[in-house]
């Protein structure tokens, strides 16, 4: 990271006034932009609206609206990352949280030590998502699909073969097709059948 530039724009909401502090200083300590904050699930969806941030971090438990709520207000309007903190690990809040767009699940108490690779994990993994659907946004549902599986399939076989990062492998794919002008999906099928390697 280069001096100055921020890792990504944050909305944090959080309705204990401590853990929001908290979670304020780690992010803005390891270089993320946090640019607003708040205790309330209805005023974290006017803050992204507001500020279109990278990532929301949201508990799941707050007045006004609830993080769930919360998450599918966002990301049905937004490519934003949700990511949902709580207390609880019960697995039919895993499941809505899943249906509400949520990214990635914390729970609390969390370390930095855990959440700093959380978010740069759930961040990078959704830049590639996007980064596909953008490329087949005119393909039906199942080449989107199957496109998502072939580059994920050729990001494996890079790692293994060439001891490439998951980030490093996928910038691989996506330059080369930027570069020779083809969809991520020939080269991530030209990677699979051996005929293309950095």
């Amino acid at each position: 990271m280069s001096a100055g530039v921020a890792l990504a724009r944050v909305v944090i909401a959080e309705d204990e006034a401590i853990i929001r502090l908290d979670l304020k200083e780690i992010l803005t300590s390891a270089g993320y932009d946090v640019v607003g904050e708040t205790g309330r699930g209805d005023e974290a969806v006017r803050l992204v609206e507001e500020h279109r941030p990278d990532l929301a971090i949201l508990d799941i438990k707050m007045p006004g609206m609830d993080g769930l709520r919360a998450a599918r207000e966002i990301t049905s309007r937004h490519q934003v990352v949700v990511l949902l903190m709580t207390a609880f690990s019960q697995r039919d809040l895993i499941e809505e949280a899943r249906d509400a767009g949520v990214a990635a699940y914390l729970i609390k108490p969390f370390q930095p030590r855990e959440l700093l690779p959380a978010i740069a994990d759930v961040l990078a993994k959704s830049r590639q998502q996007w980064a596909i659907d953008a490329e087949a946004s005119t393909d039906g549902a199942e080449d989107k699909i199957a496109t998502r599986r072939l580059v994920d399939e050729a990001k494996t076989i890079l790692m293994d073969r060439n001891e490439l990062p998951e980030s490093e492998a996928f910038s691989f794919i996506q330059q080369t097709a930027m570069q020779t002008r083809v969809r991520m999906r020939a080269v991530a099928q030209q990677i699979v059948d051996g005929t293309l390697t950095p």
